[in-house]
């Protein structure tokens, strides 16, 4: 058989969609200058599916900091991976900076995300390893168990009783294997906006031998005092183990970093394969995420305007009987009832009519007869935003509840064909 064959059959869960809709529910262009009000299909959007938490990606100290980078470096330098021939000065500041920032002793940048959560776990754990993680992860994290060998189990989202009960057959396991636990959250959940209980799973360090992996891709720059984190809001930065992070929330950039121990990046350091085998990150981008960085520390402005605005939002939310579960960082998740006819009306319908462009989501990654509307609130919302985003909401939940889609929509793909 072909390998290939397969393609003809079935495109994959998402993939069955492609030809329903391209450029509109997959793969949309949002085009304009980044910013809480941009274009789509011709006509301008209120914007609340960019994670430009501090909406640095357009601060004109950023890009000037951005393009002055490029002018002097290129897109090029330094070439090769950082191991053989790609390290720099400015790479060793940004690592030094963002360890003092979270408060640990060293940090380690990668290049992607993703790919380094992915390449971390895979660096980390062996055949005779336990991973406990929770059941709401994020996809690197899931990746990234599918490719080691180790034993895993998952506990229910957000469920200390029940990682209890994981690390209790984790420990048994090891027992017989030699090998060692690692316990993996994230620091906020980027679809329900919970906090994952990482204070709450340290404490079980007291009954059990493990160590602990944070993912804060969206904790870090908008939570805690100075915007360090989980670790910081929840005052518990010193038994989290491994710190993660990624610079495409907040920072509004490219890379991610890990924070530890000395003696824990160093192992990382000389045996991840995704970055000792990669070029290393352009320092046109460590120049950039450094100013970056810098005005993340200082101008704390920015995130108490982001706190306005999720305050603002969320009350507003919640005053007119919205389920917006029971997040408690800026990540609003808004729940109505209905099914997969329901969603595309309501989001072609919020979109084209309302002028709201939010990412909606649906089944499987959520229960049947859900409908889930993610709202991302950053510092560039306005008021006038948020007042038009709740009007607009209230407007599709009574056409919703009142089952008006199937008789005053017309088709969607002639819709959107104009």
């Amino acid at each position: 058989m072909d390998i290939f064959e397969k393609f003809s059959k079935r495109l994959g869960p998402i993939g069955d969609y492609a030809e329903k809709a391209p450029g509109y529910f997959a793969f949309p262009k949002l085009e304009g200058e980044i910013g809480n009000r941009m274009r789509f299909n011709g006509k301008e959007k209120i914007i609340w599916s960019l994670n430009n938490y501090l909406g640095l990606a357009n601060h004109p100290e950023v890009r000037k900091a951005d393009t002055e980078a490029a002018e002097k470096y290129g897109l090029a330098s330094p070439m090769g991976a950082r191991m053989m021939s790609g390290n720099s000065d400015l790479h060793d500041q940004l690592e030094r900076e963002l360890a003092d920032f979270v408060g640990k002793e060293a940090a380690m940048m990668v290049n992607y995300g993703y790919q380094g959560m992915v390449s971390a776990i895979d660096t980390i754990c062996s055949r005779h390893d336990v991973v406990v993680y929770d059941a709401e992860s994020h996809a690197c994290i899931i990746d990234g168990l599918r490719l080691i060998p180790s034993h895993r189990f998952v506990y229910k989202h957000n469920d200390v009783a029940d990682c209890d009960k994981q690390l209790a057959r984790a420990t048994e396991l090891v027992k017989k294997s030699g090998g060692g636990i690692l316990v993996i959250t994230e620091g906020v959940f980027g679809m329900s906006g919970n906090q994952g209980k990482v204070r709450e799973i340290a404490v079980l360090k007291e009954k059990y031998e493990f160590r602990l992996l944070v993912d804060d891709a969206h904790g870090f720059g908008t939570m805690g005092k100075t915007g360090a984190g989980i670790g910081e809001e929840q005052n518990c930065m010193e038994d989290i183990d491994i710190y993660f992070s990624t610079f495409a929330k907040s920072m509004a950039s490219i890379g991610g970093f890990f924070a530890a121990d000395k003696q824990t990046l160093t192992y990382l350091r000389y045996n991840m394969r995704s970055q000792i085998y990669a070029k290393s990150l352009p320092m046109s981008f460590v120049a950039g995420n450094l100013k970056r960085l810098d005005l993340l520390r200082k101008h704390s402005d920015l995130r108490e305007k982001l706190w306005y605005n999720v305050n603002k939002l969320q009350s507003g939310f919640r005053d007119l009987g919205f389920d917006i579960g029971t997040t408690n960082t800026p990540v609003t998740p808004v729940f109505m009832k209905g099914g997969l006819f329901d969603a595309v009306q309501l989001t072609y319908d919020m979109r084209e009519n309302f002028d709201i462009f939010c990412s909606v989501v649906v089944y499987p990654v959520i229960p049947k007869g859900q409908i889930m509307l993610r709202i991302i609130p950053t510092a560039m919302h306005t008021d006038n935003d948020i007042d038009d985003t709740l009007a607009a909401f209230t407007a599709v939940r009574e056409k919703l509840e009142n089952k008006l889609y199937p008789q005053e929509m017309p088709s969607l793909q002639a819709a959107i064909a104009g």
